[in-house]
């Protein structure tokens, strides 16, 4: 009896400790579908709902993606994965990482596909060809971290914003693995910030922003809940333009 117990603790002991392991894992592939955009260009498109413009349709030479769930409500703007077909006539071991600039689903996908992407997937050029000639490919993905070389992250004011009444940004070029999940503005003189809403994507809005030249507070979260608030070296100057870049001076690696 007490041996059946023993046994048996044990292998309890064993499927907890299992599942754990499964539920824990930040690398492991993940098993799912994946199209592409069939009415676009090679790239992505530049009305993608995570607001990037033409920037999301070129980042990354153009390997891109829409999403469903890994869209998060915008939160997943921005994050990339490393996304290979699983059929071994066609496909590569290495697959594709591209950059989620969309969202959007179909036939049961998490992925829809550059069709630069797509077709990286695969072993060769005429590979490439079969491959889109499918349309609809079983893949495995992962997320990865982004790596933008000699690339600060970078603040696009919005087109649709109006110095000094409405602010709206996007941020690119945000290496590593975590997710931006809040964003503050502060006026420099006087240190008063003020937390910034998430209209969409990956757009923030200030209505009114703070007045003077800015400092920008982003959190960035990872995966388990570790929180990190990161400070830019340059501000936003006082005169910020509606469709002007600013470099934020800093980047972060993981």
């Amino acid at each position: 009896m007490a041996f059946s117990l023993l046994c048996f603790v044990l292998l309890a002991t064993f499927l907890f400790m299992q599942t754990l392991a499964d539920t824990s894992c930040t690398d492991c592939f993940v098993q799912s579908r994946a199209s592409f955009y069939s009415n676009s260009e090679e790239n992505g498109t530049d009305a993608g709902a995570c607001g990037f413009g033409s920037f999301g349709a070129t980042i990354n030479g153009g390997d891109v993606s829409a999403a469903s769930n890994l869209y998060r409500d915008g939160v997943g703007c921005g994050a990339c994965y490393q996304v290979r077909c699983t059929n071994g006539g066609y496909c590569s071991s290495n697959g594709v990482t591209i950059v989620l600039t969309d969202q959007g689903s179909g036939d049961n996908t998490d992925f829809i596909l550059s069709q630069r992407a797509f077709g990286g997937m695969a072993q060769s050029k005429d590979a490439s060809a079969s491959l889109l000639t499918l349309g609809v490919v079983d893949i495995e993905y992962r997320r990865v971290s982004c790596s933008y070389p000699n690339k600060n992250i970078t603040i696009k004011i919005d087109e649709s914003s109006s110095n000094p009444n409405y602010l709206a940004f996007v941020i690119w070029f945000q290496q590593g693995r975590r997710d931006i999940t809040a964003v503050q503005l502060c006026e420099t003189q006087n240190f008063v910030c003020k937390l910034l809403d998430r209209s969409h994507g990956a757009v923030w809005t200030a209505t009114p922003p703070p007045s003077g030249p800015l400092s920008l507070r982003m959190l960035f979260s990872t995966e388990d809940g570790d929180d990190t608030w990161v400070v830019p070296v340059n501000n936003i100057p006082e005169d910020w333009k509606a469709g002007e870049t600013y470099d934020s001076g800093v980047q972060v690696d993981q």
